[in-house]
């Protein structure tokens, strides 16, 4: 989705602005760190000193974070188009870069929280960029190490650096994304302090002069800067997930359990729509996982579809018992009152502070579809034609996949649970159909959503129903005698 993201030249424009104002960042902190290390008495004498060493340092920065705009232009268009997505991922490499200076001035260069960034990057940005951001600031380290003489370091402890970064940050994209809870990703972390103590050890086999002592030093100021990455990453995620709305892994787990306000609510005053949410959600995340999808975002935006039949539970079908107040009411306000739960729903996802992406979903889930059932009762109580738009949702239609997901699932699960015969030739056939109608009439024009993901999608959905909805054995009627 992300590489079709169209780059305006205003977005252009905001993205290199934002680029530049984050390698002058960059620097800023490099003049603090020298003035902490040398002292105001030796901070004028630096620079004559290190004249040759710091140009490179100057030239080589912007030209490793021009790579990085480079890759992002051509690979993931979407983090340019957001500011605050560039301004997380200066933040990212901010602390990083403080951080490790801090303990290699202070406590001992082996001892940097060096895994710190890489589970960052791949919590926070997508496998591939997360590699390539890991790298970009690997080498940028490298540089600060040799030629800015910031850090107290040793020419194979800057390599050492190098490959750790490096190698954490490979191992952190392909492993982590089966990490589905904190606590996983806290023994992942440990896992890390693996591969850092073997570089470690590797890098220091050609200096002879190394003792036994300095070697155990060595590993113990290693697994400090694992257990000290760990410790930071699970102080600074959940700040940063707040701060920029992020939707990790952690956080959509999080957001849908029944403690949640909205979610709660839902359960408490709205039951049939909670129980048709349900479903809806494991519908949607299995047909995620087949298409490539983010599964678990697909389900959380699932579970919140629907939230805005908060207001007025009982005129929603699902809800009812055997009142409709819809027999009492003209077809008019029944279609503004139906219509109305995709508007409220992103109402209250937005004052909740939960993820925008969720308030897209609820507004678009239904896009411009008629509203047949009150569309049919109006014509039957009109003598003349009717404009269709005016018993129609307001849309916008589907933007992403998901909500094309949403849509074809929250439609195929309430039809469904009308059937009266639910075998998988029924359940295909109305799947089918609902599917066609809906690219028909235009539905899923804006999602990128191709005819083999639409095939996919129909027969994971057939899948799952029936297994939800299959034939049940029907019981003798008999009645057991209490044992005397």
């Amino acid at each position: 989705m992300n590489t079709l993201t169209k780059l305006r030249q205003k977005d252009v424009i905001k993205s290199i602005f934002a680029f530049l104002l984050g390698i002058i960042g960059i620097y800023l902190l490099m003049l603090c760190m020298i003035a902490v290390k040398f002292k105001p008495s030796g901070f004028n004498a630096y620079f004559p000193d290190h004249k040759q060493q710091l140009v490179t340092v100057t030239v080589s920065i912007p030209i490793l974070f021009s790579i990085l705009y480079t890759y992002l232009f051509f690979e993931n268009k979407y983090v340019l188009t957001r500011v605050s997505k560039i301004g997380e991922l200066f933040l990212i490499i901010y602390l990083s870069f403080v951080l490790t200076f801090i303990f290699s001035y202070f406590v001992n260069p082996m001892s940097r929280p060096l895994v710190l960034m890489s589970l960052m990057c791949v919590t926070l940005f997508k496998r591939r960029d997360a590699v390539f951001i890991n790298s970009v600031y690997a080498l940028m380290m490298l540089i600060v190490d040799r030629f800015a003489d910031l850090n107290n370091i040793m020419i194979y402890e800057s390599y050492a650096c190098l490959l750790s970064t490096f190698c954490t940050g490979i191992i952190s994209a392909f492993v982590f994304t089966k990490v589905k809870s904190r606590f996983q990703s806290i023994i992942f972390a440990f896992i890390l302090f693996l591969p850092v103590e073997a570089i470690n050890c590797v890098m220091i086999l050609p200096v002879s002069a190394f003792t036994a002592a300095q070697i155990i030093d060595l590993l113990i100021f290693g697994a400090v800067g694992c257990l000290v990455s760990v410790m930071l990453y699970m102080f600074l995620l959940p700040m940063l997930e707040k701060i920029f709305a992020e939707m990790t892994v952690f956080r959509l787990r999080e957001i849908t359990t029944d403690g949640v306000t909205l979610i709660k609510k839902l359960k408490e005053n709205a039951p049939g729509t909670y129980s048709h949410s349900v479903v809806v959600s494991q519908l949607v995340e299995a047909c995620a996982k087949a298409i490539g999808e983010d599964a678990e975002l697909a389900r959380a935006a699932a579970f919140y579809h629907d939230v805005g039949k908060l207001k007025g539970p009982e005129m929603f079908a699902e809800n009812q018992t055997e009142y409709n107040f819809h027999d009492d009411i003209t077809p008019e306000l029944s279609v503004d009152i139906i219509r109305s739960h995709t508007r409220n729903g992103a109402q209250l996802i937005k004052k909740s502070r939960l993820p925008e992406f969720f308030a897209d979903v609820a507004v678009q889930h239904h896009g411009t579809l008629p509203i047949k059932y009150f569309y049919y009762k109006a014509l039957k109580m009109s003598d003349g034609e009717l404009n269709i738009e005016n018993y129609s949702y307001s849309g916008p239609i589907p933007e992403s996949k998901i909500a094309a997901l949403i849509m074809i699932a929250d439609a195929s699960e309430a039809a469904v649970r009308t059937l009266p015969d639910r075998s998988p030739e029924k359940i295909e056939a109305f799947v089918r159909n609902i599917i066609e109608e809906r690219l028909d009439l235009g539905q899923f024009d804006n999602c990128n959503i191709t005819m083999r993901e639409l095939t996919v999608i129909k027969s994971t959905i057939v899948s799952q129903l029936s297994g939800v909805y299959h034939s049940r054995v029907v019981y003798p009627k008999i009645t057991v005698a209490k044992k005397k």
